[in-house]
Formats: structure tokens, C-alpha cells, sequence
């Protein structure tokens, strides 16, 4: 026997309130939202489709990650790059000429076009050598020692050495030596703290060198967070 229009609306207005009540979400507690954030953050990596849905805890870690630097940001207009005349100056004996113009030549040509300090190319005409030197040094961002027998026995040389260790005397990245024709033991014990290239093909060595005076662009610019002396792009100290 069916009941009156009237029971009829009423028990279906009950069951529909208790299907709503039975499928309201629960209330997340402070704990488990913050279980959710943690363990978003530290799982691996998911599939495309879970993480579109982000959550605090991933948008959080994206955004603490570093991003990538160029090797262009030194070019900037406000760069440090800019603060100094050159960004290398190379020190070398008069017997090496050759290979250092070589070397100068790939610096110079290269995608940051590197603005190198020669001392036969560059000093000034009538200026005195000491005075040459130690504004060159001054005025450039590192210093390549290309230490071969005849570096070893220019007295110019070792006073260019001696200087630019004035300059910098920590480990800081602005001096690069350069080893060629020189064995281990007679590296120049001023330098044993830095690490050194040793230059046995000489196209690895220069991009070597390329590569060693980018990097300290990018730490002088503070675009990057390690220091160079902790890159093991060389060869080694004895």
C-alpha cells in the first residue's frame, strides 16, 4: 500500500540527505597535510599526469632549484667582466712567443672574444717593463703562468709570478699555471697550493684554460656557487 504524496517526498528528501552525508570529504588535520607536503617533495619523480596536479611541497622544490647559467651572462653590460681591461694576461718568456700567440690567438676568438694582455703586442711604447707589468697584472682578471725551461729562467718572468701571487694570494682561481716541458719536481714551489694544466696536446690545454677563466668570470659575477679552486678540470698539484 503506498503512502500519501506527501510521506513519499519526505523519505526522499531524508535519503538524499544521508547519501550527501555519507560521501562529504573528511576534514585533512594539519599532520597529514603536512605528511602530504613531505612526502610530495622527497618521492621521485612521477608521471606527467600526477604532476600536474602540484602541491605546495613540489611548487616549493621547483622553486629553490637553481636554474641553469650561460656562459653569455659575463657579456652583460653591468658584468664585473667589465671592471678591468683585460680578462687575461699571459706570462710567459720571450722563447715561447710563439705558442703563446697561438694561445692568444684561440682566446681571442672564441664566443666571449676573451681580451688578452700581450706584452709585446700591448705595453706601451717607452713605458718602463716593471711598470708595464704590474699594470697588466693589475688590470686583468687572471693571469696564465705558462711555466716551460725558459720561464723558469727569465728573472722577468718569476717577477710576474711573484706579483700576481702579491695580487691574489689565496687560491682564489686568477693565477692558471700552465706546465709544459717542466717535470713535476721542478714546479715552482710558490705555486704548490693550485692546481695546474699540464699541457701535453695543446688544443685540450687551451680549451683547458678557455674553460678554467669562464668559470672565473662566472664566480667573480656570482652567477656560479662553487668556488674554481674546487674544479679538478687540471691536471694537479705535486
Amino acid at each position: 500500500m503506498r503512502g500519501s504524496p506527501a510521506c513519499q517526498l519526505s523519505a526522499s528528501l531524508a535519503a538524499g540527505w544521508f547519501r550527501r552525508l555519507l560521501h562529504k570529504p573528511k576534514p585533512r588535520s594539519s599532520e597529514s597535510t603536512l605528511n602530504t607536503i613531505c612526502s610530495a617533495s622527497s618521492s621521485p619523480s612521477s608521471s606527467s599526469a600526477e604532476s600536474s596536479d602540484s602541491s605546495p611541497g613540489t611548487s616549493l622544490a621547483r622553486s629553490i632549484r637553481p636554474s641553469p647559467v650561460s656562459v653569455l651572462d659575463i657579456n652583460a653590460s653591468g658584468s664585473a667582466r667589465w671592471a678591468k681591461s683585460y680578462d687575461v694576461c699571459i706570462c710567459h718568456s720571450e722563447v715561447d712567443l710563439e705558442l703563446v700567440e697561438e694561445l692568444v690567438s684561440y682566446l681571442e676568438s672564441q664566443p666571449e672574444s676573451f681580451r688578452c694582455f700581450l706584452q709585446l703586442r700591448d705595453a706601451t711604447p717607452g713605458s718602463a717593463v716593471m711598470t708595464e707589468l704590474c699594470d697588466a697584472l693589475q688590470n686583468s682578471h687572471c693571469w696564465v703562468m705558462l711555466i716551460t725551461p725558459g720561464f723558469l729562467q727569465d728573472p722577468w718572468c718569476k717577477y710576474q709570478m711573484h706579483q700576481a701571487l702579491a695580487e691574489a694570494p689565496m687560491a682564489n682561481g686568477r693565477t692558471i699555471p700552465v706546465l709544459k716541458d717542466v717535470d713535476r719536481k721542478d714546479y715552482p714551489r710558490e705555486l704548490r697550493n693550485l692546481y695546474y694544466i699540464y699541457m701535453a696536446l695543446k688544443e685540450n690545454s687551451f680549451r683547458q684554460i678557455r674553460d678554467t677563466v669562464v668559470r672565473y668570470e662566472l664566480v667573480a659575477n656570482g652567477a656560479c656557487p662553487l668556488p674554481l679552486q674546487t674544479s679538478r678540470s687540471c691536471a694537479g698539484a705535486p
